[in-house]
């Protein structure tokens, strides 16, 4: 990659893949399940959550992305709680929904299994991420 500044030409080192490394996709499936959360919940969803927590966990999602580094291992544990803890909570209510007889297109059950199957992408992930990570003791 090459940028031009004042007429000369510069060369940008490109970035070199982490191995086992999945944090962006993390990133992207948290930023993606906040914007999902702030919409099912303004859109009058039936979420298994109060408007103020589905706001504090969106946001709390978005800080998760913005965080989320190959540099800091600690921020990976919170990924994988908050991806565990999606998992459980939509996935469950996900299913009860089902079970009550709600069609697959209501618009509360469509929610539900959309967010629980974010959260259960981003756990893949992290956990990938986590086991690679452990994989490289230099890095500790």
């Amino acid at each position: 990659m090459t940028t031009e500044k004042e007429g000369s030409i510069r060369s940008v080192p490109q970035r070199q893949k982490i191995l086992h490394y999945h944090g962006e996709e993390v990133r992207v499936l948290f930023f993606v399940g906040a914007l999902v959360l702030i919409i099912a919940q303004s859109t009058g969803a039936d979420l298994p959550m109060s408007t103020l927590g589905a706001v504090i966990v969106a946001v709390l999602l978005v800080i998760a992305a913005g965080i989320t580094n190959p540099g800091q291992f600690w921020i990976h544990w919170f990924n994988a709680f908050m991806a565990i803890s999606g998992t459980l909570l939509f996935g469950t209510t996900a299913v009860a929904h089902y079970r009550a007889g709600m069609g697959i297109f209501d618009p509360s059950f469509t929610y539900t299994e959309a967010l629980s199957l974010i959260a259960l992408f981003a756990l893949y992930f992290t956990t990938r991420t986590i086991r690679g990570l452990f994989m490289r003791p230099r890095l500790f």
